[in-house]
């Protein structure tokens, strides 16, 4: 069974028809929306500030979604993929966001509805990105934003829902 602790007198908030790994870590001032899915040995650690997820986001095996003490929150957008070993440490994702394997996206960074973050891609603290593709270290555009970015980072959400009925 998950480990889905309060802290400090908070409670994480989960909503509906979620799928919730049973060795995902979920503490404290954490609130989930609907139809999310938390993948095996993720840990969202809401101990040290807020940690707010939409609707439709699946944070994959081995990612961490984690703040900086009073000075950040994490704050993910609807139709959201969070990659396998990924760190979302205190930045804002917009709506229809793919942030790919091993991506890290540091303290107060706003990325902008439509993007993808490659893997292994590093996005610096208090950078702000517009819609496109981001890769490398640091995080640099390769691609202008467009509708068929936007559609697939959709798409990779989308095949989380189905994932996700697979182990309820």
């Amino acid at each position: 069974m998950a480990i889905i602790r309060e802290l400090n007198g908070i409670t994480p908030k989960i909503g509906e028809r979620c799928f919730i790994a049973e060795n995902a870590v979920i503490i404290g001032d954490v609130t989930i929306g609907d139809d999310c899915s938390i993948w095996y040995g993720a840990v969202l650690r809401g101990d040290v500030n807020t940690i707010k997820i939409g609707n439709r986001v699946n944070i994959q095996d081995g990612a961490v979604v984690h703040t900086l003490y009073k000075r950040s929150i994490a704050e993910i957008g609807n139709d959201v993929s969070v990659g396998h070993n990924a760190v979302i440490h205190g930045a804002k994702v917009g709506n229809d966001v793919l942030v790919g394997m091993g991506a890290i996206l540091m303290d107060n960074a706003v990325i902008d509805d439509n993007t993808i973050i490659a893997a292994g891609a590093v996005v610096l603290s208090n950078a702000q990105l517009d819609s496109g593709v981001y890769a490398g270290v640091p995080a640099k555009k390769v691609k202008e934003g467009s509708e068929e970015i936007a559609a697939a980072a959709h798409k990779n959400a989308q095949g989380y829902m189905m994932y996700k009925e697979w182990y309820k």
